[in-house]
């Protein structure tokens, strides 16, 4: 096993590499606009998965995932020498969906924003369904301690305060 930090080092080489190789070294004409977006490799280093985008049509980038499968040997036997890691990792090739992910997305950010928009204008002449301020506020002949009596003294809630048996209501004691 290696630390991971060796690992993510090896699988950004190994992208540059690709990349490099993509646009300078391998002439096939079925490759066709190609983005290496990213490179994943396991913890024992013996496989790496390059993530990758085509700019085209669904035929274009068949044509290019043959192109890549064609020339996956060239590629190796790069990356191998480039690297000087004692086993060159094997590569597999992958189409990344970020393009149409990215798409998905902002469609459904555009029907937010529409149904946001449709919330907001039938908010606009709504009013209330009850009272406009549902929380009571002290008015100024009420006093601040809501309800409490001032003459009364501390209101226990009906529990005897004083110790003498008797619950503070008539009748008969608390038992």
């Amino acid at each position: 096993m290696v630390d991971a930090a060796r690992a993510r080092k090896l699988a950004d080489r190994i992208q540059q590499i690709v990349a490099e190789m993509l646009e300078r070294r391998i002439k096939d004409p079925r490759l066709g606009f190609v983005t290496v977006t990213d490179t994943r490799i396991t913890n024992d280093l013996r496989d790496a998965t390059v993530y990758y985008t085509v700019y085209g049509s669904d035929g274009e980038r068949a044509e290019t995932a043959a192109a890549l499968e064609s020339a996956k040997g060239v590629i190796r036997s790069e990356v191998g020498k480039q690297t000087g890691v004692r086993h060159t990792p094997s590569i597999t090739f992958v189409m990344d969906s970020l393009m149409e992910n990215a798409a998905h997305i902002d469609d459904l950010l555009a029907k937010a924003r529409a149904r946001d928009a449709e919330v907001a204008r039938a908010a606009q002449g709504a009013s209330p369904a009850g009272d406009a301020n549902p929380y009571r506020e002290p008015g100024a002949g009420e006093d601040d301690d809501l309800g409490a009596d001032a003459g009364d003294g501390p209101d226990f809630g009906g529990h005897d305060a004083a110790g003498d048996g008797e619950d503070g209501r008539s009748g008969r004691p608390s038992s």
